[in-house]
C-alpha cells in the first residue's frame, strides 16, 4: 500500500521559512518523479515544484522561482520543500505526489499516481 505523508507546514509570518517533508512508504522514490502541489481555498490545485527520480533537474512555478527549493533523498524515501520568504499568498494545504513517468516533471496534476493528505500552510502579514 502507497503511503505519501505530508509534515512541517504551519503559521509562519511573512518573510518567514518553512520545510515540508514528504515521507513515503510502500513504493521505491527512485522509481517516480515527486512534485509539490498547493491548493487554496476556492481554487484549484497547482503545480509549485517538482523532481524527476534522479534530482538531476528541477521545475518550478513562477510565483515560487527563488524562494522555494525542492529537494530528495532516496535513501530516505524522503521529498523536502524548502520554502523562504514566505508571503501570504502562499497560504494553502501542499500535497506531494508521485509520478510513475519518472523521467519528466510534469506540471498536470491528472498526471500523478498517488497523493499525500496535504498539511496546511499559513502566512500572516
Amino acid at each position: 500500500q502507497v503511503q505519501l505523508v505530508e509534515s512541517g507546514g504551519g503559521l509562519v509570518q511573512a518573510g518567514g521559512s518553512l520545510r515540508l517533508s514528504c515521507a513515503a512508504s510502500g513504493l521505491t522514490l527512485s522509481s517516480y518523479a515527486m512534485a509539490w502541489f498547493r491548493q487554496a481555498p476556492g481554487k484549484e490545485r497547482e503545480f509549485v515544484a517538482g523532481s524527476p527520480w534522479s534530482g538531476a533537474f528541477t521545475n518550478y512555478a513562477d510565483s515560487v522561482k527563488g524562494r522555494f527549493t525542492i529537494s530528495r533523498d532516496n535513501a530516505e524515501n524522503t521529498v523536502y520543500l524548502q520554502m523562504n520568504s514566505l508571503i501570504p499568498a502562499d497560504t494553502a494545504v501542499y500535497y506531494c505526489a508521485a509520478d510513475r513517468a519518472r523521467l519528466r516533471v510534469s506540471k498536470n496534476r491528472r498526471e500523478y499516481e498517488y497523493w499525500g493528505q496535504g498539511t496546511q500552510v499559513t502566512v500572516s502579514s
